[in-house]
């Protein structure tokens, strides 16, 4: 039988890598399936507004949704783990912990509570640390500082006297040309310099402590799911593997081009002092026992993430970062 989906995007048409992955998606769902599975991808805003699709997924206004999870960390702390929360995983991390640790299945379980079911949809691999006017050489430079961001990142800034404003990608360069912020924190190079962020604040800071491998997820309803043949099934399944592949690739081929490209223009990258990450970082620890103490369903997704991370970075520390780390202070 010939079925046709609609995907709500929460971003813009204009970023390839990251609208682009629903695209691919859906290419693949065709193709596998002759063309009798069509599913028509809506750029963020054109069905409906780009924090909506949640909603939109839950009462079925549309099948689908394409976006990052905790953009909803306001209807419940517990979305922003199945996507990356302050000094959580990177981002091979976070997809050994989707695929081969509980946290499909735990997400999953959450998530069913909202009537859909999902699937991992891509990861931009460790993020920039975002844009400023003049760089942030002390943990007292963050004080009254207006900074984009969503999440859990806003919570912990909030604690170093940072001024949250939570918007969406497209609005972002309006409100940093006006000046009715400061600085702003988006993607990376890539993403970035497609917004022109560099035109208005020339400081780009790293890393974003608040995303090393932040995940999209693909948001399915479970009724139009369960409504599929299983080989249907199946091709949601591969299709969103295909894209959550395709994404990161983009990402790891892309930037290191576009970041040449900043710096030449003009771009002055800084590091955050070691005063301010440590601070965010005792921050972000106090709001995760807090989180606890009064939402069970983080609590008993947050408690496995932390085991396994403790796992993940006792490995790591060997043999990849003594690869890495010798590898890129070569001149190669």
């Amino acid at each position: 039988a010939n079925i046709r989906w609609r995907l709500a995007s929460s971003f813009p048409k204009s970023l390839d890598t990251i609208f682009g992955a629903a695209e691919h998606f859906a290419k693949r769902v065709s193709d596998m399936s002759g063309g009798k599975f069509q599913i028509s991808v809506h750029a963020g805003g054109e069905l409906m507004p780009a924090f909506g699709v949640v909603d939109g997924v839950q009462n079925g206004t549309v099948e689908m949704a394409h976006t990052a999870p905790y953009y909803f960390f306001g209807k419940d702390e517990t979305f922003a783990l199945g996507c990356a929360i302050p000094f959580g995983l990177n981002s091979r991390q976070m997809t050994a912990w989707m695929y081969e640790g509980n946290g499909l299945k735990l997400m999953r379980e959450f998530y069913s509570n909202y009537g859909m079911i999902s699937f991992p949809g891509g990861n931009t691999g460790a993020q920039m640390g975002g844009w400023y006017r003049k760089p942030v050489t002390k943990l007292a430079d963050l004080k009254g500082l207006r900074f984009r961001t969503v999440g859990v990142t806003g919570k912990v800034l909030e604690q170093l006297g940072v001024v949250v404003q939570a918007l969406p990608g497209g609005e972002i360069y309006q409100a940093l040309e006006k000046g009715t912020i400061d600085a702003a924190e988006w993607v990376g190079p890539y993403d970035d310099q497609k917004l022109g962020f560099n035109k208005v604040a020339p400081h780009y800071a790293y890393p974003a402590f608040w995303e090393g491998g932040p995940q999209l997820d693909f948001f399915i309803n479970q009724k139009a799911f369960d409504a599929l043949t299983p080989d249907y099934k199946a091709m949601i399944e591969v299709a969103a593997s295909a894209a959550h592949t395709d994404m990161l690739a983009k990402y790891d081929y892309k930037n290191p081009i576009a970041l040449r490209q900043l710096v030449a223009g003009g771009t002055k990258l800084f590091r955050y002092p070691k005063d301010a990450m440590d601070a965010a970082f005792k921050a972000a620890n106090a709001i995760y026992s807090d989180i606890s103490a009064k939402n069970p369903a983080w609590k008993k997704i947050y408690d496995d993430f932390v085991k396994f991370r403790a796992e993940q970075n006792l490995w790591f520390r060997f043999a990849e970062a003594g690869f890495d780390s010798y590898m890129q202070s070569q001149k190669l």
